[in-house]
């Protein structure tokens, strides 16, 4: 049988908020920006005020730690569920400020009318604040020292001939709204993260997603002994500024106190800054910050390293803690140094990726950024680093090494990095995973899609900017131009011709079947089939006459179709049939993309 692992306990409104105040119970979002829309906290003391149920809240106790005098501290509870509900009753009902997407210190007021019968709340305006009938902020209800017997005479004064024997037990039944019971779920402190997840997924009525991340997170911003709530402050602008530059003054303006920190100084080089090959998202950067640092892949790991867990011993302790929480600081600061930001864009724009939109692996792009990362704290010369990384980063987007459940790889590939050094680790991986088979066989494959987002057609883009190729029948304009003038992608054997034929659209969107060229060139070839716009193209360059673009030699059309894999046989009397030049073309562009890793 089972033990139960949680207590279920209902605590009226004003205790929960009690709590809140003192530190009893952690809120960790709540100085991120409050994703509530006002209608919704109106919402909740309507619903409050009529007696109806708002949801059970789950608190997560943290672990009792050991201090280092031999001595025992129980650990504050960490509210994951029901942040918003909380922040919003001590924003309405204790007029405390809440922050903003643009991270300023703004009041929630809701307004009362004890005249109304049906609709008695309603998000303050300047047409309820000139309006008598209306209590234009509850908050001042609620607050310490509040004379009911006063606000009520100054309510029915300011509306003359109301009842004020009604208005009174209307008002006093608005007060009487935090002694309403919430039901909070209390989860053991022994519980791992995975367990509390799969709790948290279940109980929670909209089938919510809770990342590792988020936990990480919430165990940062409750710590009050290790200035937690500095550095998560430090994670969530640094990753704002990266996407908004212009939020700089923003901080400096509603956030004087993070100002006067290292932490923002090392990140005002972001105030001047627009490049967004890497705009990492706050799980990105603790992945990265934490994976580099400590040598671990596992989220989980980072949460119960912040809560001081001895993976010997199995006990808790609190200078692990701050010995953690002190490490992780040193791995955000590596993170956000500008140097170190600035050198690896500049590496991964090397090998090709000079537009966001070729990336489609975040977590390829973090793992790089850690193998740099690391391979810099060891010292590693500039270049070699830049090789490694270049190299990694390439064959994890050509393999998809970190899709779909990436921490078991992360982890392990950081482990074996660690313990072998990358000196023999890499090779061996670029030794198994992109093998001759691999190269002749897997990749064209791979290659058999109709997705234009798919890792292959991205890398083999990258590979034509690095190789300095040309767009298609471009005499001048290179790859590189195309992608970043966002030009067109087009159809070699065009669309409407192979719909004509019966063709649907996955056989006509073939990754084979595209070519990045200017859209003038794109547009004179229209739907001609290939036999006719390729002979139209031999024709160019004995006449001199320009058709298709600007090439009227044949040595250069051919060096053109080369660089773009296509058969030189679409030059002869007899154009290959679809499926064929589909073929022909996968191995053409793998033998570039083999010839390209090796240049890397």
């Amino acid at each position: 049988m089972s033990t139960q692992r949680y207590t279920v306990t209902p605590h009226p409104i004003e205790t929960l908020l009690t709590w809140v105040k003192s530190g009893e119970i952690a809120i960790p979002e709540i100085q991120r920006p409050f994703v509530w829309e006002a209608t919704k906290v109106r919402n909740l003391l309507d619903s409050l005020y009529r007696g109806y149920p708002v949801g059970y809240l789950i608190a997560w106790r943290n672990p009792t730690v050991k201090l280092k005098d031999g001595s025992s501290s129980a650990g504050k509870r960490v509210l994951i569920d029901g942040q918003q509900r909380v922040t919003a009753l001590m924003a309405a009902l204790l007029g405390q400020q809440v922050v903003t997407k643009d991270y300023e210190q703004v009041r929630i007021r809701i307004a009362f009318n004890p005249l109304e019968e049906k609709e008695n709340f309603e998000v303050s305006n300047p047409a309820i604040a000139k309006n008598t009938a209306w209590i234009t902020d509850v908050a001042e209800v609620f607050a310490p020292g509040t004379s009911l017997f006063a606000l009520v005479n100054a309510y029915c004064e300011r509306n003359p001939g109301t009842n004020q024997d009604a208005v009174f037990q209307i008002i006093e039944k608005l007060r009487k709204i935090t002694n309403n019971l919430v039901g909070v779920i209390e989860l053991d402190g022994d519980l791992d993260i995975e367990t509390v997840t799969e709790i948290f997924i279940r109980v929670n009525s909209a089938g919510a997603e809770l990342s590792q991340a988020d936990f990480a997170m919430s165990k940062i911003a409750s710590n009050e002994s290790y200035s937690g709530n500095t550095l998560r402050k430090a994670i969530d602008y640094f990753c704002h500024l990266a996407v908004a530059p212009e939020f700089y003054g923003k901080i400096k303006e509603n956030d004087s106190a993070f100002a006067a920190t290292d932490f923002f100084q090392k990140m005002e080089w972001l105030r001047n800054e627009s490049d967004d090959i890497y705009d990492p998202s706050y799980t990105d950067m603790l992945r990265v910050a934490f994976t580099s640092e400590f040598k671990r892949g596992k989220l989980a790991d980072l949460v119960a390293l912040l809560s001081g867990r001895n993976f010997e011993t199995k006990q808790f302790e609190a200078s692990i803690a701050e010995q953690s929480f002190g490490r992780l600081k040193a791995g955000v600061l590596n993170f956000i140094n500008e140097t170190h930001y600035k050198r690896f864009a500049m590496i991964i724009r090397s090998a090709g990726f000079v537009d966001a939109s070729l990336i489609g692996s975040q977590n390829a792009l973090n793992f790089a950024y850690i193998l740099y990362l690391m391979l810099r704290m060891q010292g590693k010369p500039a270049a070699d680093i830049e090789a490694a990384v270049r190299r990694w980063f390439v064959m994890s987007m050509l393999t998809g090494r970190y899709s779909g459940s990436p921490e078991s790889t992360i982890d392990f590939d950081i482990r074996q990095m660690h313990e072998q050094g990358f000196d023999a680790y890499g090779p061996a991986t670029f030794a198994g995973e992109l093998s001759d088979a691999y190269w002749d066989t897997l990749l064209p494959q791979q290659m058999n899609t109709s997705s234009s987002s798919s890792p292959s057609f991205r890398v083999f883009q990258a590979a034509q900017v690095k190789l300095g190729d040309r767009g298609f029948l471009s005499r001048d304009i290179t790859v590189r131009d195309l992608i970043l003038n966002k030009s067109d992608v087009h159809h070699l054997y065009p669309r409407n011709h192979l719909k004509s034929q019966g063709l649907n659209r996955g056989r006509y969107n073939q990754i084979a079947n595209y070519a990045l060229a200017q859209s003038e060139i794109n547009i004179a070839i229209g739907d001609k089939a290939p036999a006719v716009y390729f002979k139209k193209l031999v024709e160019q360059c004995v006449s001199g006459k320009k058709k298709y673009g600007g090439i009227t030699d044949m040595a250069e059309l051919r060096a053109n179709l080369a660089e773009n894999c296509i058969p030189e046989s679409m030059l002869s009397d007899s154009v290959p049939d679809y499926d064929d030049f589909l073929e022909e073309r996968r191995k053409l562009m793998a033998a570039k993309l083999k010839t390209y890793f090796k240049t890397l």
